[in-house]
């Protein structure tokens, strides 16, 4: 019998935008959010690290550090703010900040931030770098948020889980349904990508989707941006941030770049990434499958949700936040690492390779060793 245990998740997605932590309470097969917060990092910084991909090997190296450090600070923060003794946490599980990942054979991972200072200073063990072991197994190292979704949702009616960070990925569990996800497209990264650019880096996303709201989108556009190769792929399949950036705009919407066309531009962001996920659900959601369940920040974008709704209409299923459900949309991620660390710290399998395409179950994830030390924060 596996006793209840505190466990805390950090998650700094592809968006870069802040980490967010959530401490959740794992019994069996529950996990029961107890306390979230998210941490937004200095537009400086947010830029920095969406720039890392080009950065040599001395600068990268500072950045990992850096964050680390940060990171543990922001752990000090949220256990003060919440009342949290280091003492209590069975566990913290760290997916890290990506800065590459390149899938297929051979491919490559990395994740940067290193975990190593929260160990130090919480005296709890860590566990970290969950990816690499996944794609040694022939996978592709994502998505790994499938496994949360089969865990909390694969006995009940056939649904479908999409994530919105910065790149989408959507999973599908229920009874009778042999659990599988994929990456979908963007997410928000080609539209928080546009509004920093367009406001002179003063703002990093648009906000309850006012700027998509005021434009017209370019529907021959968007069919057009389907067309790519990527979306005709069979699952398992996987993206990289990078492959929706700065030099995607450039490439398919020259000129376009400015406050004259910002609105219809980003209107039209904002339809892409809602007809790839819708594309995905109607492609691939197993019989029966008849509501979606929306979590990230793209679940905080009233004009994305609304996009996708409208593309569902016709095939009857119903799109909601996971707020509905009682989880906060950006507390989803770091819960799910806090019950990857959490599995891993047991041996016990932490993944869904029916997802990524490994060659069976793993234990994910590099375990840091604690100092012995139960002193409070």
């Amino acid at each position: 019998m596996i006793k209840p245990a505190k466990i805390l998740g950090l998650m700094s997605g592809t968006s870069a935008d802040g980490l967010s932590i959530a401490l959740c309470e794992a019994a069996g097969r529950g996990l029961k959010v107890l306390k979230f917060s998210s941490y937004p990092y200095a537009a400086g910084l947010q830029a920095r690290i969406i720039a890392a991909s080009g950065l040599e090997a001395p600068e990268l190296s500072a950045l990992n550090f850096e964050l680390g450090r940060l990171w543990a600070g922001m752990v000090r923060s949220f256990c003060r703010a919440h009342k949290i003794a280091y003492k209590s946490i069975a566990v913290i599980g760290s997916h890290g900040q990506t800065v590459w990942h390149a899938p297929g054979k051979p491919g490559h991972t990395l994740q940067i931030g290193e975990a190593s200072f929260l160990a130090e200073e919480t005296g709890r063990p860590v566990v970290c770098d969950f990816r690499p072991a996944d794609m040694a197994a022939g996978g592709e190292g994502a998505p790994l948020i499938p496994f949360l979704d089969e865990y909390l949702y694969g006995g009940g009616e056939p649904t479908a889980l999409q994530n919105i960070g910065g790149v989408g990925n959507i999973a599908f569990v229920g009874r009778g349904v042999k659990t599988f996800g994929f990456d979908t497209g963007p997410g928000n990264s080609l539209m928080d990508t546009a509004v920093y650019r367009l406001s002179g880096g003063r703002l990093a996303y648009d906000k309850g989707g006012a700027w998509a709201a005021a434009g017209s989108p370019d529907l021959k556009k968007v069919y057009r941006l389907l067309e790519a190769p990527f979306f005709r792929r069979r699952p398992p399949k996987s993206l990289d941030r990078n492959e929706y950036s700065l030099s995607f705009i450039q490439k398919h919407f020259p000129g376009r770049l400015n406050k004259k066309c910002a609105a219809d531009l980003l209107a039209t962001l904002n339809l892409f990434t809602a007809a790839s996920v819708a594309l995905a659900f109607k492609s691939y959601a197993p019989r029966g499958t008849r509501e979606l369940v929306v979590s990230g920040g793209g679940a905080l974008n009233p004009v994305l949700m609304d996009n996708i709704a409208a593309l569902l209409l016709p095939s009857g299923a119903r799109v909601r936040s996971c707020a509905e459900l009682d989880l906060h949309p950006l507390a989803k991620e770091p819960a799910c690492f806090a019950l990857l660390a959490w599995l891993a710290a047991g041996g016990r399998a932490n993944h869904c390779p029916s997802a990524t395409g490994a060659r069976g179950p793993r234990v994910l994830g590099k375990v840091i060793n604690s100092r012995n030390n139960d002193t409070p924060p």
